[in-house]
């Protein structure tokens, strides 16, 4: 592929869809490669809005405000990095020749929702997953829980993302605050839930599975070393690289995941979340972008998750080499507030072989990811130690008031 310069009639332009700290990294990424990027968020300040050659906020789910900017911009590449999307204005982008959605508008609107993407898994590729049902009423959830699924069960969202709206119930008692919350916490309210029974699992990863070209200019997969992961609520509060897996449930992960990208198409990083126990591996849910847990490649591979993404998706080689043993853990706001400082910086930077990134959200949350420290070590053992001693030793305060 030809890359033009950017800022220049010849420029080449990718429109980030969702520009928070993961989109930030591929802003980066994309720039260092000579790219020239337009990141498009929901709210102002947003972490990529301020390294993009351009930034525009906007409700990405209305068609015509979608469909105006990218008439103005006139991208080559679209590049979605949340589910809040009106995905038909995309279909109808790519349809028109306008741009190429990444990795492809069918990728794009099956992963926006767990219900397209669980029925091609389970029902179209016939791949080892949870079992599951749809409901779209309480009763309905309280029936597809009495049919079979049972309890302990999971709750959530047909579409959301970092845990909203997702919980664990065990008991009937909690099926109608299952159901609220659910319903409550989903990026655009689709009326829909997934109830997934639980399954018995020693650990999950997720598998970082890359669509590039190879030398002869052929789609190739790609596979990174597998990420071990700890979850609260579903939403991610520590990785490390490599998980410790059998051969046997390494090669049945990738086979899974080679399914699904396979099926999925187009160019690109895939997160792929799976559950393992022993040899036995099922799918769970798959991002067509960077995922949060694939922070760790920052300090663990030779290229990160996110150089990967922009060089698979401008068609250029790609090298999935791990160079270190390394972990991640997230660093939270702790406080609810639009003026936040951290202290203890230096502290964490003083713990060995460890770095962080603070994302510049513009407003923080008690639980909102803010930054994340990295860490190497001689095993993962010791880079998960270092990682999560970092995290503690950044402390997020609000600042005072100046006159």
């Amino acid at each position: 592929m030809q890359i033009g310069t950017p800022l220049s009639p010849n420029a080449t332009r990718v429109m980030l869809l969702g520009s928070g700290e993961l989109g930030k990294e591929v802003i980066i990424a994309l720039q260092r490669l000579g790219v020239e990027v337009i990141a498009v968020d929901r709210y102002k300040n947003a972490p990529g809005h301020q390294v993009a050659h351009r930034a525009y906020t906007i409700d990405m789910t209305d068609d015509k405000a979608l469909r105006d900017l990218i008439a103005q911009e006139k991208p080559h590449l679209i590049v979605p990095e949340i589910e809040a999307l009106n995905t038909n204005t995309l279909a109808d982008v790519e349809s028109s020749g306008i741009a190429t959605v990444i990795p492809t508008v069918k990728a794009v609107q099956l992963t926006m929702n767990r219900e397209g993407i669980r029925r091609l898994a389970a029902e179209e590729l016939s791949l080892p997953t949870s079992p599951y049902a749809f409901a779209r009423s309480e009763a309905e959830l309280q029936a597809a829980i009495d049919a079979g699924i049972g309890y302990p069960c999971f709750i959530k969202p047909t579409m959301s993302s970092s845990g909203k709206g997702q919980s664990r119930i065990t008991n009937a008692s909690e099926v109608k605050t299952a159901w609220d919350y659910a319903a409550s916490g989903g990026r655009v309210n689709q009326g829909v839930v997934i109830v997934e029974g639980q399954i018995d699992f020693d650990y999950e990863i997720t598998l970082l599975t890359v669509r590039a070209k190879n030398a002869a200019g052929e789609t190739q997969t790609y596979f990174c070393e597998p990420i071990g992961h700890v979850q609260e609520k579903g939403d991610y509060v520590e990785s490390w690289q490599p998980q410790a897996m059998t051969t046997g449930a390494l090669q049945e992960s990738k086979r899974i995941a080679k399914a699904v990208t396979d099926s999925l198409g187009g160019l690109g990083l895939f997160g792929v979340e799976l559950f393992i126990k022993g040899d036995k591996v099922w799918f769970s849910e798959v991002s067509p972008r960077p995922h949060d847990t694939g922070m760790v490649t920052m300090a663990s591979q030779r290229f990160s998750e996110f150089d990967l993404h922009a060089r698979a998706i401008l068609g250029l080689p790609v090298d999935v080499s791990l160079r270190d043993a390394a972990a991640s853990a997230v660093i939270y706001g702790q406080h609810e507030t639009n003026n936040l400082v951290f202290d203890g910086v230096e502290a964490a930077l003083a713990v060995p072989s460890s770095d962080i990134r603070l994302f510049g959200k513009p407003e923080s949350f008690i639980k909102r990811r803010m930054g994340v420290a990295l860490a190497t070590g001689k095993d993962t053992d010791e880079a998960r130690g270092r990682a999560k001693l970092a995290a503690s030793l950044v402390k997020p305060k609000v600042a005072p008031k100046t006159a």
